[in-house]
């Protein structure tokens, strides 16, 4: 007989008792992190959504392009931060419970997302100036629908936050210019300039770095949530398999 064995006859199943109290361990750490990061956006969400409808029910920002009426600021807020809550809570739900379907539908739903987000940037990138002329003619459309109160003060507000006039300059409000686009508002009228159009663009520019990190950062949390999620799927199958065996 081995003299190890007889020595330390528990040795082996000791030896799996440890590497599963190790397995525990990791997915303990693994459930909490998950849970954490996942509270965190749908908190994050719900701040989003909440602001979307405080600014829905003020009404006082509209739809800037009129083939596309219902694309507002608020509308833009509540369908983003519904999203958010909706997959953050598949997020925490799962990592809290260790249910794997849950963790595969967060997987899923944000590989889903990353998705669109890479075949939005594609289509951005190669169809750029198609899609910026489009803009700036839909948003002369949208001029025309001047005597909507929505539209109006979220001109209004444009233009006094970019210190700018109408799409390309004043001319394109016709007789009727805002005081919006006035210089200063209490003396003889000195209208912006540039258009509204043209600073945004010029914004865009200045603040590109900024908006590519920031990108980067969101697709890098998407990634890590990923790769959590499927980590502890992959956990729970294996623990599983320990338990049947």
């Amino acid at each position: 007989m081995n003299n190890k064995s007889m020595l330390f006859p528990g040795r082996g199943a000791q030896g799996r008792c440890g590497i599963l109290r190790m397995a525990q361990g990791c997915l303990k750490t693994l459930k909490y992190m998950l849970f954490v990061f996942n509270l965190i956006f749908w908190i994050c969400g719900c701040i989003i959504m909440g602001l979307g409808i405080y600014l829905l029910t003020l009404n006082n920002f509209g739809a800037l392009l009129s083939s596309l009426p219902s694309l507002s600021i608020a509308n833009i807020m509540i369908v983003v931060g519904t999203v958010t809550m909706v997959v953050a809570f598949l997020g925490c739900m799962g990592a809290i419970k260790e249910n794997k379907c849950l963790l595969l539908s967060f997987f899923i739903l944000l590989l889903l997302i990353l998705l669109i987000e890479v075949t939005a940037a594609i289509i951005l990138f190669f169809y750029e100036s198609q899609i910026t002329s489009y803009i700036e003619k839909d948003m002369k459309e949208a001029l025309k629908n001047k005597n909507d109160t929505g539209i109006l003060e979220a001109w209004d507000g444009i233009q006094k936050q970019l210190q700018c006039c109408g799409v390309t300059n004043h001319t394109d409000w016709g007789d009727t210019v805002p005081k919006s686009c006035c210089i200063v508002e209490f003396s003889n009228c000195t209208y912006f300039q540039k258009g509204c159009y043209i600073q945004a663009q010029q914004w865009f520019d200045a603040n590109f770095l900024i908006l590519g990190i920031a990108v980067i950062c969101v697709s890098i949390v998407q990634v890590l949530g990923m790769s959590f999620a499927m980590t502890m799927y992959c956990h729970i199958c294996n623990n599983y398999k320990s338990y049947d065996n």
